[in-house]
């Protein structure tokens, strides 16, 4: 079975080959849970299921242009089921400004797949 480490090293690299749609399927439990930080949108502040973050995540990136995206980690620390991801995105909104995005996603892990996916933003 996958360890934290592994499956963060398998989700950078995906991320970072543009396939970030297929670590979702490869490396998410069907249960998966995900928490966005403040100011997300209400209706996705907390999503269960894989099949609403495939389609959180096909939402996201038809209504964002991403010109560069890169990932980085995994970070560990002490517990064995979690791992840190940092994300730099050079993206535009659709119909809004060009502008760099900064955030963390701490992952935790249950069986070798990804149980949760907590999401926080650098703020201010």
């Amino acid at each position: 079975m996958a360890t934290a480490q592994e499956i963060g090293t398998t989700l950078v690299t995906l991320c970072q080959a543009g396939k970030a749609e297929d670590a979702v399927t490869q490396l998410y439990a069907p249960n998966i849970v995900s928490i966005e930080g403040p100011g997300s949108d209400p209706s996705m502040a907390r999503m269960e299921g894989l099949a609403a973050i495939q389609q959180k995540n096909a939402w996201w990136f038809a209504s964002h242009d991403v010109h560069a995206m890169t990932a980085t980690g995994p970070y560990v620390g002490h517990r064995d089921d979690q791992f840190l991801l940092r994300f730099a995105i050079d993206m535009t909104p659709t119909g809004g400004q060009r502008r760099q995005m900064d955030e963390v996603g701490l992952y935790t892990v249950k069986n070798g797949t990804i149980v949760q996916e907590e999401f926080m933003y650098l703020m201010g």
